[in-house]
C-alpha cells in the first residue's frame, strides 16, 4: 500500500516546479499570440514554403484551412437527430488464468432525440483462444498487449459502421433525418506507423473499409479527443520562425543535436493556446493533418481537425475530407458534437455510455473465468484452475 506520510515530504517541490512551469507556459502563450497575427498576415506565403519543403522538414505541422486568428460560431444542433457511437474495453491473456485467452467487448450505443424512439445501449464480446488470435503478432515482436488493442480498434470502427449503416439504410426509413458517428479518439492512427507492413496491413484496411462504408451512406464521422496533448497546430507557427530563406531542415539544421531556431513555443499544446481564444460555443479554424500515416488513406478520407471550446475543455475534433467539403454537413455535426458534450456534463453523453457497456470490471472477470471453468470440466478436462500465484495474491493473511 502506499505510504502518503513517506510522499509528503515530495509534494511541496513538485508544486513549486509546476507554479515555474504556469509562468513559463504563460509566456509562451503571449508569444503564440503574436506569432499566430504574425503568421496571419503571411499565411499564403507560409503555406507555399510548407507544401514546398514538407519532405524535408523534421517536425509535422498541419496545414490551416482559413485564416489563423478566426473563431467560428457553431450553431445549434438539430431538434431531431440520431448519434452513434462505440468503445472498446479487453481482458488481457494471464498464463497462472485456467485458460490463456482474452477477450474484447464492445460497447454500441445508439441515441435518439426529438423521434420518440428507444436508445440502444448494448455490447458485443469476443474471446480469441485459437493459436493464431494468441501468436500471430510475435513474428513482427509485437506484443500481445499491444496486439489486442489494434484488434480492439477495428473492432471498433466494425461494429460502429455496421450498427449505424443499419438504422439509415433501409428506403424510406430514418435517411432524412440528422447523424452522427462518433469515435472516442483520434481518427489518425498514427500509432500504426511504426508497425511492419505485414502486420499494419490486418489493422488498418478495416478500419478505412468501414469509414468508406459510413461515408458511401452519407454518415459524418467525427473523432472526440480530450484533453489533446497535441502541437501540431501550433507547429505551423515555426515556419513563421524560422531564421533561414526556406525552411529546409534537413540542409540548414539537420546537423543541430541542440534545440532548433524556430523551436520558440515548443511545449505549449494546442488545446492550451485555444484556451485563451475561444469563447464557450466557437471553434478554431479547420487544420489539414499532414501526419505520414496519413499517406496510407484515400484522399476523402484525409483527416482534418478543430479545437472546440466545449464549456468544461477545449477538446480536438477531427473529421474526414468529405465531410469538410460539405460546409453544411460539418456545421450540423459539429452541433452535435457540442449538444452532446451539454447532455453528457462535459464529455459526449454517447461516448460515456460506451465506456460504461464496454467495460469489463472485476466482477465480470471473475465470472467469465468461472463460466469458463464450468465448460473445461463439463468437456472433461481436469486440473482446470488458476496457479498457486495467483490464488494467493487473491487473498492475504495480512
Amino acid at each position: 500500500m502506499l505510504d502518503l506520510a513517506k510522499i509528503a515530504g515530495q509534494i511541496p517541490g513538485m508544486s513549486q516546479h509546476m507554479h515555474q512551469e504556469a509562468i513559463a507556459s504563460g509566456h509562451r502563450f503571449d508569444l503564440a499570440q503574436r506569432l499566430q497575427q504574425q503568421a496571419a498576415n503571411n499565411q499564403a506565403r507560409l503555406i507555399k514554403a510548407q507544401a514546398d519543403f514538407r519532405d524535408r522538414a523534421l517536425f509535422a505541422a498541419a496545414t490551416p484551412n482559413a485564416r489563423l486568428d478566426r473563431c467560428f460560431e457553431i450553431p445549434t444542433a438539430p431538434y431531431s437527430h440520431s448519434v452513434f457511437a462505440t468503445d472498446g474495453s479487453q481482458l488481457s491473456p494471464s498464463h497462472h488464468e485456467i485458460a490463456y485467452c482474452y477477450l474484447i467487448n464492445i460497447g454500441q450505443i445508439m441515441l435518439h432525440y426529438g423521434q420518440s424512439l428507444h436508445p440502444l445501449l448494448d455490447s458485443v464480446p469476443e474471446v480469441f483462444y485459437k493459436k493464431e488470435d494468441l501468436y500471430v503478432s510475435k513474428q513482427w515482436g509485437i506484443r500481445l498487449e499491444e496486439w489486442m488493442g489494434h484488434r480492439r480498434t477495428v473492432s471498433e470502427a466494425e461494429t460502429l459502421a455496421e450498427m449505424a449503416c443499419n438504422w439509415v439504410l433501409p428506403p424510406g426509413q430514418h435517411h432524412d433525418i440528422p447523424n452522427l458517428a462518433l469515435v472516442d479518439g483520434s481518427l489518425i492512427y498514427w500509432f500504426l506507423d511504426s508497425l511492419p507492413n505485414e502486420a499494419r496491413d490486418q489493422i488498418l484496411p478495416p478500419i478505412l473499409a468501414s469509414c468508406e462504408k459510413l461515408r458511401k451512406t452519407n454518415i459524418p464521422l467525427m473523432g472526440y479527443v480530450s484533453a489533446s496533448r497535441s502541437t501540431e497546430g501550433l507547429n505551423f507557427l515555426r515556419f513563421q520562425t524560422c531564421t533561414h530563406d526556406s525552411p529546409n531542415c534537413v540542409v540548414n539544421c539537420g546537423d543541430l543535436t541542440d534545440k532548433y531556431p524556430c523551436q520558440q513555443i515548443d511545449t505549449l499544446r494546442d488545446s492550451t493556446f485555444w484556451a485563451g481564444q475561444l469563447q464557450p460555443g466557437q471553434r478554431s479554424p479547420l487544420y489539414r493533418s499532414n501526419l505520414r500515416i496519413l499517406d496510407l488513406y484515400e484522399e476523402s478520407q484525409r483527416v482534418y481537425f478543430c479545437y472546440v471550446n466545449v464549456g468544461a475543455e477545449i477538446a480536438r475534433v477531427e473529421v474526414p475530407q468529405w465531410v469538410v467539403e460539405d460546409s453544411a454537413l460539418f456545421e450540423q455535426s459539429l452541433s452535435i458534437v457540442l449538444a452532446q458534450v451539454h447532455k453528457g456534463y462535459g464529455y459526449p453523453v454517447a461516448l460515456a455510455e460506451a465506456h460504461n457497456q464496454a467495460v469489463v470490471r472485476g466482477g465480470d472477470r471473475v465470472r467469465f473465468f468461472a463460466l469458463l471453468e464450468q465448460q473445461l470440466i463439463k468437456a472433461g478436462l481436469r486440473n482446470v484452475g488458476t496457479s498457486y500465484k495467483e490464488a494467493r495474491k487473491r487473498g492475504s493473511i495480512a
